[in-house]
């Protein structure tokens, strides 16, 4: 039987605070980890990482730089060397360690490389002019150290198991979503304060992003349109916000956002529209939190069958379903009105590709949001896709479970194809 300790467990162990993208975090957190066991500066810093870590990187801004891309995350990362700091390695960051990194990068001191795993796997190893070497990898996880050796030396080995439990695959025969809903229900309110820091964090991107017009800015182009008279209403409040939240993150600003299954763009989808519907109705802390909890065990389910990265925008088929939910939750919803939601979100949103982390973003953050809330009120409103129609079946844990074959296996090809697309455009450029 889920206890109270089990499901505050599962949300703390789902959230956690990240400086930028956590692909580019997890290169510089592995690195950091390499120096800190080498005990100097190398000369060399070779990475290997897997396709979907390599996509995520590419093209979004490095917190602290004005620079994108892998390689930047890593010189700093070797840098800096203090993995202490987890996914804000790069917070680190100081205007001398910035030189030194574009010098390194510079001289070719910097080399990225793919391999061929189909989860998350990030190698760096670093060497010296005198020949020492220091080896990291992280597995399964943005912050889940497997492999530390230096000069030969193994520091740590063990096998790839997360440490971020929320993202195993919950067995549908002894854990149901409604059940991990019903603890939370019950919850005190004090169990659930720790999320106030999820509202503060993820908040104060969107401000940053709307107030100094970050990135493409979606977040404040939208916000234009409610000035001048032309769409203002709970739907566009939320896009506004998440919007907003990526504006920020995907350009680079050196501010932390809470990212919810390891990722920060399912973070601001997971809880900015949730935040966005509980400011508009009204709703107090206590029944925010809630709804937040609601939210981030949701998205943690469904990222449990999806896998950790895929061909499917996480933001759109996990996070913002587990929105969803929550905004069924707080409009007085019912267990089977939430269940109905999530069927028409997987319904409406699964179409949607990863085509690897970006200023982009905020335009798939707007329409996931935007589409969450909407999805919302036409549930409260008696609107469910029949079971009869395509992957929907007549449960919601049925449904998810669909969900996470069309993801894998069914759309590896689709990642594959989409990788080499963002290969070739490389080389053109």
């Amino acid at each position: 039987m889920l206890s109270r300790t089990d499901v505050v467990n599962l949300i703390q162990a789902g959230v956690m605070p990240a400086l930028g993208c956590t692909e580019p975090g997890a290169v510089a957190l592995a690195a950091a980890y390499a120096r800190q066991a080498l005990g100097q500066d190398p000369n060399i810093v070779a990475v290997e990482v897997d396709g979907n870590v390599y996509k995520n990187g590419l093209a979004v801004g490095i917190p602290g730089t004005g620079e994108v891309g892998l390689p930047i995350a890593a010189a700093l990362g070797a840098l800096i060397g203090d993995p202490g700091l987890q996914l804000q390695v790069l917070s680190a960051c100081t205007p001398d360690l910035l030189e030194a990194a574009r010098a390194m990068i510079k001289s070719g001191g910097i080399a990225i490389a793919l391999n061929d795993s189909q989860g998350l796997r990030v190698r760096v190893t670093l060497r010296t002019a005198e020949g020492r070497q220091a080896v990291a990898v992280l597995e399964g996880g943005h912050t889940n150290l497997t492999q530390l050796e230096v000069d030969g030396e193994v520091l740590v080995r063990k096998l790839n198991q997360t440490k971020q439990a929320g993202w195993k695959i919950p067995n549908p025969c002894s854990i149901q979503l409604a059940d991990m809903i019903r603890v939370i229900e019950e919850m005190p309110e004090e169990e659930l304060g720790f999320l106030a820091e999820c509202v503060r964090m993820n908040r104060h991107a969107a401000e940053c992003g709307l107030r100094d017009r970050l990135g493409m800015a979606v977040g404040a182009h939208l916000q234009d349109l409610v000035r001048e008279g032309l769409s203002d209403d709970l739907v566009n409040h939320a896009k506004i916000l998440t919007a907003a939240g990526a504006d920020a993150r995907m350009s680079g600003l050196n501010i932390p956002v809470m990212s919810v299954a390891g990722s920060g763009n399912h973070g601001l989808t997971a809880i900015l529209p949730v935040v966005a519907v509980a400011e508009r109705l009204g709703l107090d802390d206590a029944k925010l939190h809630k709804g937040l909890a609601i939210s981030v065990v949701t998205t943690q389910y469904i990222k449990g069958y999806t896998g950790g990265l895929s061909a499917l925008c996480g933001c759109a088929v996990a996070a913002a379903t587990g929105a969803c939910a929550a905004i069924v939750w707080l409009m007085g919803g019912t267990s089977e009105q939430i269940g109905g939601a999530i069927k028409n979100m997987v319904a409406n949103l699964t179409g949607m590709i990863c085509d690897g982390g970006k200023v982009g973003c905020a335009l798939k953050l707007a329409t996931a949001a935007g589409t969450a809330v909407e999805t919302a009120l036409l549930t409260m409103r008696g609107v469910v896709v029949p079971c009869s129609n395509g992957i929907i079946f007549a449960s919601a844990e049925d449904t998810i479970r669909n969900l996470g074959m069309v993801s894998n296996p069914g759309m590896l090809q689709t990642d594959k194809v989409i990788l080499d697309i963002m290969l070739e455009k490389g080389r053109i450029q």
